[in-house]
C-alpha cells in the first residue's frame, strides 16, 4: 500500500495469545472455551477476600517456548497489579508483567525477508468477557451488559514487536507467521474466531527523516482481513487530520468491521494511570538452566525451516506451488507430503492434493493414513487413476475411510484401453473440426477443450496426461 504525498506507515502490533494449558494462571479452573457462563470460577478467578494464587507451571513453561522461538532471552521476571476498574476484572486489578517480562529482545523473521523485533512478551491473565445488549452492541448506547468470567484468569502471552512494520501487508504477514508458530509449538489453538489470540494495533504517520508521528492504538482486531483494513483505514484518516492543519491526539479506537472505519474510545492511558505494583502474593520467576534447556529441546521444528524443507523436496517450485507449501506446513499436514517424498513419489503432487483435498476437509483427516495418500498420490501418478477420480477417492477415505484400491474398484474406476482413448479422441476431432485445425495451428490453450470433451465422454475414466499425448501424436 503506498501512502499519498510521500507519507509514510508506521504500525507496532501487540498479540494476546491465550494459553494452551488444561487451568487458569492462577488457580484450577478449567480453560476451555463454550462452556455455560460462569461455571469456570472460583474465589480466585473472581477475587475474592482471602483468596491467594498459585502459578501455572504449565504456563510458564509454555511462555518460555514462545520466547525461544522467537529468539527471546529468557530472564528472571516479577508480576505486578496493572489496577483499573471495569466489570470484566472483578478484584479491580489485572495480574501482569510490567518492568521485567520473562521474555525480551527477540525477533521473528518473516517469509518475505524482512526482519520484526520483539520487544517483549510477557504473562498475564485474561479478563472476562462483556456483552453489551442493545442495538449499538457497545457499552455506549447499551442497555445493560452481561459479565462471563470464565476467561477471566485464563493464562495469556503478550507479544509486543517494535515499531518495524510499513505497511498492511507486512502486518498481516506477521500475525499469519507468527499464529503458525504458536500453533506448531502448542503454546494455543490460534483461533482468532474464538478470541484466543486478538491484535491491537499501534498506527502512526510520518515523513521521511522527520520523527515517528503520534500513535492510535486499535483494539481487538480478531481475524487477518480486520487487521489490514483497520491499519489502512487510521493510516489514512491520520493523514486526512494531518493535512487540514489538525494534530493526533494518543488515544485507543474502537473498529468497526461493518462500516469499515474506526472511533475514539478513549484517551490513551500511560502507565502511571494504571499505578503498577508488584503482587505481593506472588514470588519472583526464576526458571534455571536446567528448566529452560527441556523447554528448548522439546520445540518443535518450527514453520519456516518446516517450508524450506517441503521446498527443497520440489523442483524449481511455481509460486502456486510455494503458496501449497504454505497451505501444507498450516494445516499439519507435512507428514502426508514427507511420505510421498520418502516412497519416491511426486512432490508436487502430493503438495497439489495435501494442499486442496486434504486441506478442505482438514477435521476429517483421522481417517486418512499417510499410507492411504502414499498409495492414492502413487495411483494418479502412474495413470491407474485419473486426477477426477482420485480426488473421488481421497473424498471418499476422507468421509469412510478404507484403503484406495477398494474404493477405486468399488467405484469401477478402470483406465480406457489406448483403443478406447485413441477411439473416442478420434470421434471428438471428427465432430470439432475447427478447434482441432486451431489445435494444429498451435493454439496449445484448445488441449483443455478436448480434454474437458474426453472426461465428459469418457465419464472421467480417462487420463489427462494420456489425453494429451493421444493429441499430440495426432497434430
Amino acid at each position: 500500500m503506498m501512502l499519498p504525498n510521500g507519507w509514510e506507515m508506521v504500525v507496532g502490533l501487540e498479540v494476546h495469545t491465550e494459553l494452551k494449558t488444561k487451568t487458569k494462571l492462577f488457580c484450577g479452573c478449567a480453560n476451555e472455551f463454550g462452556s455455560a457462563p460462569n461455571s469456570q470460577v472460583c474465589p480466585i478467578c473472581l477475587g475474592l477476600p482471602g483468596s491467594m494464587p498459585v502459578l501455572n507451571e504449565r504456563a510458564v513453561e509454555l511462555a518460555m517456548a514462545i520466547g525461544f522461538a522467537l529468539n527471546c532471552t529468557i530472564q528472571d521476571s516479577t508480576f505486578h497489579r496493572k489496577n483499573y476498574f471495569y466489570p470484566d476484572m472483578p478484584k479491580d486489578y489485572q495480574v501482569s508483567q510490567y518492568d521485567l517480562p520473562i521474555n525480551a529482545r527477540g525477533y521473528l523473521d518473516l517469509p518475505d525477508g524482512s526482519r520484526v523485533s520483539i520487544e517483549r512478551a510477557h504473562m498475564e491473565e485474561d479478563t472476562g468477557k462483556t456483552t453489551h445488549l442493545g442495538a449499538s452492541g457497545r457499552i455506549h448506547g447499551a442497555d445493560r451488559s452481561l459479565v462471563d468470567y470464565n476467561r477471566s484468569g485464563v493464562p495469556l502471552v503478550e507479544i509486543v514487536s517494535g515499531p518495524d512494520i510499513r505497511n498492511p501487508q507486512q502486518a498481516r504477514d506477521y500475525v499469519a507467521e507468527l499464529r503458525s508458530i504458536l500453533v506448531a509449538i502448542g503454546a494455543s489453538d490460534g483461533r482468532m474466531e474464538e478470541g484466543s489470540l486478538r491484535v491491537d494495533a499501534n498506527v502512526s504517520v510520518h515523513k521521511p527523516d522527520t520523527p515517528f508521528g503520534t500513535r492510535c492504538e486499535i483494539k481487538n482486531l480478531n481475524s487477518l482481513r480486520s487487521l489490514t483494513r483497520a491499519i489502512e483505514y487510521e493510516a489514512l484518516r491520520q493523514i486526512d487530520v494531518l493535512e487540514d492543519g489538525g494534530s493526533i491526539r494518543q488515544e485507543t479506537r474502537h473498529w468497526d468491521e461493518d462500516r469499515g472505519e474506526t472511533s475514539t474510545l478513549r484517551v490513551k492511558e500511560e502507565a502511571e494511570d494504571y499505578r503498577y505494583f508488584r503482587e505481593p502474593d506472588l514470588v519472583d520467576l526464576a526458571p534455571d538452566q536446567a528448566w529452560k534447556d527441556r523447554v528448548l529441546a522439546g520445540l518443535p521444528k518450527l514453520p519456516a525451516r518446516r517450508r524450506q524443507d517441503l521446498e527443497a523436496l520440489l523442483t524449481n517450485p511455481t509460486d502456486a506451488q510455494r503458496d501449497g507449501v504454505t497451505t501444507v506446513v498450516d494445516l499439519n499436514l507435512d507428514t502426508y507430503v514427507e511420505g510421498v517424498a520418502q516412497a519416491h513419489g511426486d512432490v508436487a503432487l502430493a503438495v497439489a492434493r495435501a494442499a486442496n483435498e486434504l486441506a478442505a476437509a482438514n477435521e476429517k483427516l483421522a481417517n486418512l493414513s499417510v499410507e492411504n495418500f502414499v498409495a492414492t498420490v502413487a495411483m494418479e501418478q502412474s495413470g491407474q487413476l485419473s486426477a477426477t477420480q482420485a480426488k473421488t477417492v481421497l473424498s471418499e477415505l476422507l468421509d469412510q475411510g478404507g484403503d484406495p484400491v477398494s474404493v477405486a474398484k468399488a467405484k469401477g474406476f478402470e483406465q480406457l484401453s489406448t483403443d478406447s482413448l485413441s477411439a473416442t479422441v478420434g470421434e471428438l476431432i471428427v465432430a470439432n473440426p475447427d478447434e482441432w485445425q486451431r489445435f494444429k495451428d498451435g493454439d496449445d490453450k484448445l488441449a483443455q477443450f478436448f480434454i474437458g470433451l474426453v472426461m465428459k465422454a469418457t465419464k472421467g475414466q480417462a487420463n489427462g496426461k494420456a489425453v494429451i499425448a493421444e493429441l499430440q501424436s495426432r497434430r
